[in-house]
């Protein structure tokens, strides 16, 4: 258990001060923390003491009778001490403002003395710090000096005056700076940025809502999450820090989320609880050359107030529960989060990423929310230990998709023929699950309907459409043939590619004009509508430019490896490595090499912990690199490049994707005697299966699928979501055997769930646990499976099913007399929902494991599942945990104990099953030596009848 923070830390290691100094401030600080604290330091200084110096130092404890006695009196008297370390987390919020009345009241009654006062002012420590170091001082004073701060604590809770103040008004020039914050925000949001803000779309018409689920399962929480949930209290796992994340892949909508919360608190109707907020954009924070203070960094970045900047920063300081701070693209930082450098002092200078981190693990502006932004891969569990909470942006449901169309599209009848298209194409359909695909797809509905069967199917021809699109609307002479249109653009796409290029090395991706120049950027390369002016709320830099989107530099980073005569033959094999061999591998190449860091200090953060934002943005530019090279594309580049060599690099392309499949099919661990052999997926595989469908080659993925043999394919937690369901359909459905496909814990939903369905033929069984899955889904699925001879069990536990999905199961048991297991526990099935499945279960005789725990199926619900299995001859295992049974349907499930040959576990923990109900089971065990075990535990059941009730049977489990 950890007993010291980081401000305590900050000071007993005080650099220049004695030793001796420290150790007695040690000494005094581990007193202040209580007993506890004291014996685990004793506890930990004879652990950590040479041998020799061991001798005559003991841990005191208590041996006396005496010592005993005054131990039980001391409990007695300490109820106020402990109070304050019980309650120390909502007494530190509740003190920070209002410091100095505490300190008052402490020194009135004679418990703290001017010295006592100015150690808690020290101005190096914020409110909140503050607060601790006041509990930590009053603690060691006792218990007068502990009931004094609980009074008075209590008297101004009850007076309403401690936090919620309706009459209190902030200063003047803080209102003042407050207004002009807002004006700056609102101007600054009201347009689409995300894409550039094309068109200059007016976020009100445009903004469409994403699926947003936290990361941590939440029985409090009920329906869809809403934007003011992401800074509420649903979901919090950490109620100490301050920190929430919106995790989301590229292109899936975070920036649009928070441009769109901070327009909402501009205009007064959102995130009311706080006074200030400041938005900041990692990938602006990149280009900060100088060490700031956090006060530089909130005016010079956000908004500089017009006067009295030491009294608005003062009152931050001293209010940090009205102020949220937003920081977009954590991804898109150049240094990896690490939390091994931190400071305390707002008003102390430090590089920008350190001054962030800070923000971020709560040891600077303790107190502030901070809502961040990160690609998932950036996320380490160094940073997860610092989260209040985490909440996913899932992208848009299929519902999104349609409101985003109609949105982009005023014309009702445009809008019905890109919709139609889409569900014509389902590939592409869920590729716009990701917001940014969906608004390119609008963006060129004119070349997605003249397409027809040859629409779009990969990521690559996606972006291979916007850029046609962008060249022919911006050129005077329109190409309507071939590949004219590239060859008009081509010295735009190398400039534009090689800036691309040279930015991804550095994690750069933000250019000034010099970065321009020096790649022959030319104002009409600007003009084509690729690059955009950097917009900046502090509009203190000289002009800068960025791309539409980070996933618009990846793919002209990738042109310019396909299409440059100057690419060296290394840079294909050095971009498809792994990660952790890739750093020094791409310094070596010639064309990444002169875009690396080289710098003492950057060699030495390349060295440590790899950039956030380097080795996601390095797979999305190798995924389009296959893309490019697929055989569909080098037509394209025929009058662009040599055949020869595009040959040459399509060669480098598939020896490295056979050569990366293979890497991962030898880490497959031989199985254990008498399992199935099994593959949990390594980092990276997923990334490959995209590569592969990019490139649209059956042979490729026919060779892949040909080496591997394994009954089982585990997937979890890989943030697997519709387009890397696509992929996997694509490659799966060339192995040669069945096998087991487990995908549970990712972001699947109905659209992946869609694109599953081309390798359920391969599936002898799917795991989809927590995917977001609802009973339309479901009804494509098992539509699908029934033809599937393969297919024998299914899990769905903790998705979002209703009734309506059990008549389609009830289909697939009366169907299937080879069907195995059906699991669908933690979903929202009740007694109707059972009464359908038993309908199917009647006619089944093959069934061996149903798991319904966690649904809401009551008594009768129970009684006609028995009635449906009570003749079972298959039987194995049943679930019914959670569902509200009582003693009825234990009665009714005893008949399935007393006829079956088969049954071995009955599972039926947390219900309300009485006495007479158990009465039942046991009678009918009497009649069944078959059945190993009855779960019983949590019941209504008094402790007595547990006892006895085991006694006279042994299988029931309590």
């Amino acid at each position: 258990m950890q007993q010291l923070i980081i401000e305590d830390y900050q000071n007993i290691q005080v650099p220049g001060r004695a030793l001796y100094t420290n150790a007695r401030q040690l000494l005094d600080l581990v007193h202040t923390k209580g007993s506890d604290t004291c014996a685990l330091f004793c506890a930990a200084l004879t652990h950590v003491l040479p041998e020799g110096q061991r001798v005559g130092f003991s841990v005191p404890g208590r041996c006396s009778h005496v010592e005993e006695k005054e131990e039980e009196e001391e409990e007695h008297q300490r109820t106020s001490t402990q109070t304050l370390l019980a309650q120390r987390p909502s007494l530190v919020r509740e003190l920070q403002g209002c410091i100095e009345d505490a300190l008052r009241a402490l020194v009135a009654c004679g418990h703290f003395t001017s010295a006592d006062c100015d150690d808690v002012r020290l101005p190096i420590h914020t409110p909140s710090q503050q607060a601790r170091r006041l509990l930590d001082n009053v603690r060691s004073k006792g218990e007068p000096a502990a009931k004094v701060v609980l009074q008075y604590v209590q008297q101004k809770q009850e007076s309403g005056s401690l936090l919620n103040q309706e009459n209190w008004t902030p200063p003047k020039e803080v209102l003042k700076y407050q207004k002009k914050l807002s004006s700056s925000m609102s101007a600054q949001s009201c347009f689409l940025s995300s894409y550039g803000g094309t068109s200059h779309m007016s976020l009100d018409d445009i903004y469409t809502d994403g699926q947003l689920e936290l990361a941590h399962n939440c029985k409090d929480v009920h329906g869809p999450l809403g934007l003011e949930d992401i800074v509420g209290t649903a979901g919090t796992v950490n109620a100490e820090a301050d920190t929430v994340l919106v995790s989301g892949d590229a292109g899936g909508g975070k920036s649009t989320l928070l441009q769109r919360l901070h327009l909402l608190w501009a205009r007064g109707t959102a995130l009311q609880d706080f006074l200030l907020l400041f938005p900041f954009s990692c990938r602006r924070l990149n280009s900060e050359r100088q060490e700031l203070s956090v006060q530089e960094l909130l005016f010079q970045h956000c908004c500089w107030p017009d006067r009295e900047q030491e009294e608005i920063f003062q009152f931050i300081l001293d209010h940090p529960h009205l102020i949220l701070f937003t920081f977009d693209g954590l991804d898109e930082l150049k240094q990896g989060f690490s939390d091994e450098h931190w400071l305390c002092c707002p008003t102390q200078r430090a590089p920008v990423h350190i001054l962030l981190f800070s923000l971020i693990q709560g040891s600077l502006m303790k107190g502030v929310r901070k809502v961040v932004t990160s690609r998932p891969e950036a996320v380490g569990p160094a940073l997860k230990k610092h989260l209040r909470k985490e909440v996913i942006l899932q992208g848009f449901s299929p519902s999104g998709i349609d409101c985003f169309v109609h949105k982009h599209h005023r014309d009702p009848t445009v809008a019905a023929k890109v919709l139609e298209s889409l569900q014509k194409n389902t590939a592409l359909l869920g590729l716009c699950h990701s917001p940014v695909f969906c608004w390119i797809v609008s963006q060129c509905h004119k070349e997605l309907l003249g397409c027809g069967e040859g629409g779009p199917q990969t990521i690559t021809d996606v972006y291979l459409m916007i850029l046609q699109h962008f060249f022919q609307h911006q050129s005077p002479l329109k190409s309507t043939t071939g590949s004219g249109w590239l060859q008009e653009n081509l010295n735009t796409a190398l400039h534009l590619g090689q800036l691309a290029f040279e930015g991804i090395g550095t994690s750069c991706y933000i250019f000034s004009g010099t970065d321009l120049e020096a790649c022959g950027v030319t104002e009409k390369d600007i003009c084509m509508g690729f690059l955009i002016q950097s917009k900046d709320m502090s509009s203190t830099h000289s002009k800068r430019f960025e791309f539409l989107h980070v996933i618009t530099q990846c793919f002209f980073a990738a042109l310019h490896i396909v299409l440059s005569n100057n690419t060296d033959r290394s840079t294909i094999p050095k971009l498809f490595e792994p990660p952790n061999r890739r750093a020094t591998g791409l310094r070596s190449s010639t064309c990444f090499g002169a875009c690396l860091p080289s710098t003492n200090q950057q060699e030495q953060a390349f060295k440590g912990e790899a950039t956030s934002s380097e080795t996601p943005n390095l797979q999305i530019t190798a995924t389009f690199v296959s893309g490019l090279l697929s055989q569909r594309h080098l037509s394209l580049w025929l009058h662009c490049c040599p055949s020869a060599v595009m040959e040459k690099r399509v060669r480098q392309v598939v020896r490295c994707l056979s050569k990366g499949m293979h890497k991962h099919f030898k880490s497959i661990s031989p199985p254990v005697e008498g399992e199935k052999k099994s593959m949990h997926a390594m980092p990276g595989f997923v990334w490959l299966i995209k590569c592969i469908y990019e490139m649209q080659e059956s042979t490729i993925a026919k060779d892949a699928m040909s080496k591997l043999e394994v009954d089982h394919l585990k997937l979890t937690y890989c943030n697997i979501g519709p387009v890397e369901c696509t992929a996997l359909a694509y490659v799966l459905q060339h192995l040669r055997n069945p096998i087991g496909l487990q995908l549970d814990n990712n972001s699947v939903g109905d659209v992946g769930v869609e694109q599953l369905l081309p390798c359920m033929h391969i599936c002898n069984s799917l795991y989809l646990r927590n995917n977001n899955i609802t009973d339309e889904g479901i009804r494509k699925l098992l539509a699908k499976v029934i033809q599937c001879d393969s297919f024998r069990k299914i899990a769905l536990f903790n998705n979002k099913l209703t009734d309506a999905c059990t008549q389609h199961f009830s289909h697939l048991l009366k169907t299937k007399q080879d069907f195995l297991a059906l699991r669908l526990g933690n979903n929202n099935i009740t007694e109707e929902g059972a009464k359908q499945l038993a309908e199917g279960l009647k006619h089944n005789h093959s069934l061996a494991y149903l798991g319904l725990w966690g649904n809401k199926i009551g008594d009768a619900g129970a009684v006609a599942l028995a009635s449906a299995l009570e003749s079972s001859t298959s039987l194995v295992w049943l679930s019914l945990v959670g569902n509200g049974v009582g003693s009825e349907g234990a009665r009714a499930l005893s008949n399935i104990i007393k006829n079956s040959t088969s049954l071995e576990e009955l599972w039926l923990t947390k219900n309300c099953i009485t006495r007479t109900g158990v009465e039942c089971l046991i009678q009918a065990l009497e009649h069944n030596t078959h059945v190993k075990s009855v779960w019983l535990i949590n019941n209504d059941l008094s402790l007595e009848e547990v006892e006895e009730l085991t006694q006279r049977e042994s299988r029931l489990i309590f």
